[in-house]
């Protein structure tokens, strides 16, 4: 009989803690992925920065709008309405620098023109 409740103990034990261990190692890794872009350099003097949207617009015009239109509404690129409502500063400064998505190009842009432009974003 004792030998039944220690099984059952054992398996009511890991019933709740192997799916607690599972979210904390994939959650720490989520929160790592979220933190390390944070640490890089550009990015800090990006956030550093202020940006000018009105100055940001024109760097949109310039670089951007051929792709995502003039009011940002999207054509070849997708639409960039409220993108600052979707995607972390971070997360935006990353996709707009290294171009991952074909055909987006990358846009090596100073801190402050990258933090201009950034400011425009959200106004759109």
């Amino acid at each position: 009989m004792s030998l039944v409740n220690t099984v059952g103990v054992r398996s009511t034990v890991w019933r709740w803690l192997l799916p607690v261990l599972v979210v904390l190692v994939v959650g720490g890794g989520w929160g790592v992925s979220l933190l390390l872009p944070l640490r890089d350099p550009y990015i800090q003097s990006v956030r550093a920065a202020v940006g000018d949207p009105n100055r940001g617009e024109q760097i949109f015009i310039l670089n951007c709008a051929a792709c995502h239109g003039i009011d940002g509404k999207g054509e070849v690129g997708p639409s960039l309405v409220q993108i600052s409502h979707r995607r972390s500063q971070a997360k935006l400064i990353q996709q707009i620098i290294s171009g991952n998505t074909p055909p987006m190009p990358k846009f090596q842009a100073q801190p402050q023109d990258m933090a201009d432009l950034l400011s425009y974003l959200k106004t759109l």
